[in-house]
């Protein structure tokens, strides 16, 4: 099952990068380039870079020309966290290339690679809620409170694997089909986005 390859490689990379917990420590990715493997650890290290920059931009003592400088980030950030979705994506395109739908077959609400996005971000959440049930410096409420948090996430989790691997067993039997749309993102595309192509609108 994907999912729990996915899930173990998630794992992983969050340990990973706290070992140093820098947001520009060099990414170490051990898997072979051209692998689905290596594109699963390269969308989680981007997710974790990006959830720590969220954290410092929301300091609410930031100094706002830095603040600014973390948003640029973030918005640059996310942008190769969606192409990066985008590539696992292409990776299922061809892998189910050949395969033909049954007529009764249909399209889910989001390709594989999204939903595996999500995951990725469910493993951060389960990280860092995990994190909160462990401090020292909180009353016993805090941590209560977490706790039932954290069981949540984990029962969503499971969930969510279940419905991934689902997926693509549907996929590969006939039984749904595939489509990728592209996100067409157009704050970043200077061609689109009004103020920085000049024309307010």
């Amino acid at each position: 099952m994907i999912t729990a390859i996915a899930n173990a490689i998630f794992q992983r990379v969050i340990q990973d990068y706290h070992v140093y917990d820098e947001i520009d420590h060099p990414i170490n990715n051990p898997y072979e380039a051209n692998s689905l493997e290596h594109l699963l650890y390269l969308k989680c290290w981007i997710d974790t870079a990006q959830w720590h920059m969220e954290d410092i931009v929301r300091n609410p003592n930031i100094d706002p020309t830095e603040g600014l400088y973390w948003k640029r980030r973030i918005d640059k950030q996310n942008q190769v966290r969606t192409d990066t979705v985008e590539y696992i994506d292409n990776y299922y395109l061809t892998k189910y290339a050949d395969i033909i739908p049954a007529p009764t077959a249909r399209i889910n609400t989001e390709s594989p690679a999204w939903a595996i996005d999500r995951l990725s971000i469910l493993a951060l959440k389960i990280f860092h809620m995990q994190e909160e049930t462990l401090r020292k410096d909180v009353d016993e409420v805090h941590i209560a409170t977490c706790q039932q948090k954290l069981d949540v996430l984990l029962e969503q989790r499971t969930d969510l694997s279940t419905s991934i691997d689902e997926l693509l067993e549907d996929i590969e039997a006939g039984n749904k089909y595939m489509k990728a749309y592209r996100q067409m993102k157009m704050y970043n595309d200077p061609s689109l986005n009004p103020i920085l192509y000049g024309t307010k609108k």
